[in-house]
């Protein structure tokens, strides 16, 4: 097959990189400081970081920088730092989730690639169409995809696709999850995922269970169908994996590719819970998808380990080459060397009379072959030879040497991408303080839209099947405050799934909508909505504001995992504001975490951790959200909060009398309650 995909290995340490390199893989992810998702892994250095960038240009490797976090005000000059040793270090692209990183990336080196990472929950048709529209060389797609849906999104979206093959999956789709953060303040939005899905968490009062640990994904069985897709890149996850695991992972996928036998016991010895799963990419969720980490598990890792340190004992052949070897009486003999890109030639000793047997070309052809250990393989060589000379073969071993060091040094030069150190970031204006902050509600269903929610809040939010509900007299009475809630996440061509339904709704004069995803905020503006961010969005900073705002977003929820003092910080770009009040969406997944049996769903839908609290899973059909165990209430505290332009409600269960309470509480300042949380208004997320 022509034109495969290329391979992209995890390198969470320089031992890793050399490992996926040496085993084959076309392409590496690395991070540098604290930007990058996987924080805890190693990293690289400033100094490391540009040596492994040449190390693999010189193999005609490519390397990205991971820049994929949210990132805050205060982090504005290290993203510039980073910026800027990507364009030293020549990078093919940086990979990113902030749209303020992306911003300032736009502006300070145009020229650098820019790839939207799964932690932009590209998982729609719309979402890959809005980064092509926004310049991005490239999506990845969130994992949670079927075959058909890849394929679609691929074919349609006229952008280069990456999609995940083989490693951990977690049970939130990626971008989405607030679990660690509101546990333990480390968010998994900024590369400091506590793993709190890998605990004990139990369906409807069952105990012991694991319903929020997926097992691994592995679909190297089906690289060349994904192949024939069109699917641009191949990724292994696994920053934090040993470079064991990175090496076995790079192999399987290159004798997949290439049709050879592919060891599969040895790739679920090296890591795996209780197995491999291609279940989303099937199509086929349910029970069997679910794993940990078992002692058999690491049992077989450590039985497997010496032998896969084989893998990458040499290096992968990258570079075929041309030698071409002159010696005549009375000058040096000399070598060039070319791999059809560059060439070098070096000169040795001068060649002596021969006194037994003269250099001939088969010695020079055995010795210029000795290739083994590199990554370069021998393709001709020519020979310029006069009679009766005599060259030692240490001599042409050493010109071989000095030829591939310095082809390697040639091949592995850094240019550097234009960076512009003058060019100043946006600078924007204070926000002020709000007197008194607007009452937005979103509801769940038509029967919260009570007499005091209806003339209490500035805009009502609802999910677009509940919009489609509502009869003309009530759509007359509120179409002015009513806001179209999109569902948090549609997989595949969400497009044709809702183009029809939104056009009616726009139709009736609704002329607002709620995006909680770029996609989102495409697919708002294609029809011709108001369109309003939701915290899904997970805007952080003010740059995102800024980068929000040139795509035409009115106003927007900030991320959750802000506490007051950063909302404070943000300028003044557009209107914004904080969820107030409601059970916090913790997880957004496509896999049902209670029993898979729609049929047989007992009702009591609710997990249990190990501590004994629970948390309410909400079921919309194609996805469902767990909801945080605990309430955020914060109407006996407006006055730390009134640093925003509004406050959303969230109202999910409550009940017509709940909806009027809470609206009054906000109203009038309400009373301390018990049993509730304050979210992370009032702490401090790593």
């Amino acid at each position: 097959m022509r034109n495969l995909p290329d391979v992209l290995a995890p390198a969470g340490g320089m031992d890793s990189l050399l490992a996926g390199v040496s085993s084959g893989a076309d392409a590496v992810y690395m991070g540098w400081s604290q930007l990058n998702a996987r924080r805890n892994a190693k990293n690289f250095t400033t100094e490391e970081f540009l040596q492994a960038s040449a190390y693999c240009r010189a193999r005609g490797v490519k390397v990205y920088m991971t820049l994929n976090t949210t990132v805050y005000d205060r982090e504005f000059d290290l993203v510039r730092e980073a910026l800027e040793l990507a364009c030293r270090a020549q990078v093919s692209g940086i990979i990113v989730q902030d749209m303020g990183v992306a911003l300032a990336a736009r502006l300070l080196c145009p020229e650098l690639e820019l790839h939207g990472s799964t932690q932009m929950v590209v998982h729609s048709l719309s979402g890959a169409l809005a980064l092509k529209e926004m310049g991005y060389n490239c999506a990845v797609l969130a994992r949670e995809l079927s075959a058909d849906e890849i394929a679609e999104i691929t074919k349609k979206s006229g952008i280069p696709i990456e999609i995940f093959v083989h490693g951990a999956l977690c049970m939130c789709v990626s971008g989405q999850c607030y679990m660690s953060a509101m546990i333990g303040e480390r968010s998994g939005n900024r590369g400091m995922c506590a793993q709190a899905c890998r605990l004990p968490f139990s369906p409807n009062g069952r105990k012991d269970e694991y319903s929020l640990s997926l097992k691994d994904a592995c679909l190297i069985p089906r690289l060349r169908e994904i192949a024939a897709m069109g699917v641009a890149t191949l990724k292994i996850e696994g920053r934090m994996k040993r470079p064991e695991y990175v090496a076995a992972a790079v192999d399987a996928c290159r004798k997949a590719l290439d049709n050879r036998p592919v060891d599969y016991s040895a790739l679920q010895s090296v890591f795996s819970r209780s197995g491999f799963t291609s279940g989303y990419y099937d199509g086929k969720l349910g029970r069997d998808m679910f794993g940990t980490r078992s002692k058999e598990d690491v049992t077989a890792a450590a039985d497997v380990m010496r032998s896969l340190q084989e893998l990458y004992k040499n290096e992968y052949p990258r570079a075929e080459l041309d030698f071409s070897f002159t010696m005549k009486t009375g000058v040096p003999a000399e070598l060039t060397a070319t791999d059809g890109s560059y060439t070098v030639k070096v000169q040795g000793d001068v060649p002596q009379q021969a006194l037994n047997r003269p250099t001939d070309e088969e010695m020079v052809h055995k010795a210029l072959s000795k290739l083994g250990g590199t990554f370069y393989t021998l393709k001709s060589v020519s020979c310029e030879i006069e009679n009766g000379l005599m060259l030692p073969v240490s001599a042409l071993n050493q010109l071989r040497r000095q030829a591939l060091e310095q082809l390697t040094t040639l091949r592995g030069e850094l240019k550097a991408i234009e960076f512009s150190k003058d060019t100043p970031l946006p600078q924007f204006s204070q926000r002020r303080r709000s007197e008194k902050p607007q009452l937005r509600a979103v509801c769940s269903k038509v029967q919260q839209l009570t007499a005091r929610v209806e003339n209490s809040c500035e805009f009502i939010s609802l999910p677009l099947s509940e919009i489609e509900k509502l009869d003309e007299e009530t759509i007359l009475r509120l179409k002015a405050k009513l806001i179209v809630q999109l569902p948090h996440v549609c997989f595949g061509n969400d497009e044709a799934k809702l183009s029809g339904r939104l056009q009616a709704v726009r139709e009736k004069g609704i002329a607002h909508l709620s995006a909680c995803h770029i996609g989102g905020v495409y697919l708002g503006k294609k029809f011709g909505f108001t369109v309003h961010g939701d915290y899904g969005l997970n805007i952080s900073n003010t740059m995102a504001l800024e980068a929000y705002n040139r795509m035409g977003v009115m106003d927007t929820v900030v991320s959750y995992e802000l506490n007051t003092k950063r909302i404070r910080a943000l300028g003044d770009v557009m209107p914004i504001g904080i969820i107030g009040y409601g059970r916090l969406p913790l997880m957004v997944t496509r896999n049902c975490p209670l029993d898979n049996n729609c049929k047989k769903c007992s009702g009591g839908r609710s997990l249990t951790d190990r501590m004994g609290a629970q948390f309410p899973v909400r079921c919309y059909g194609e996805y469902k959200e767990v909801m945080n165990s605990a309430p955020l209430y914060l109407a006996d505290r407006l006055d730390e909060v009134a640093c925003v332009d509004f406050i959303t409600l969230l109202f999910t269960d409550e009940s017509q009398q709940d909806c009027d309470e809470v609206v009054s509480a906000y109203i009038n300042g309400g009373e301390k309650r018990e049993g509730i949380t304050r979210g992370l208004y009032f702490r401090n997320v790593n």
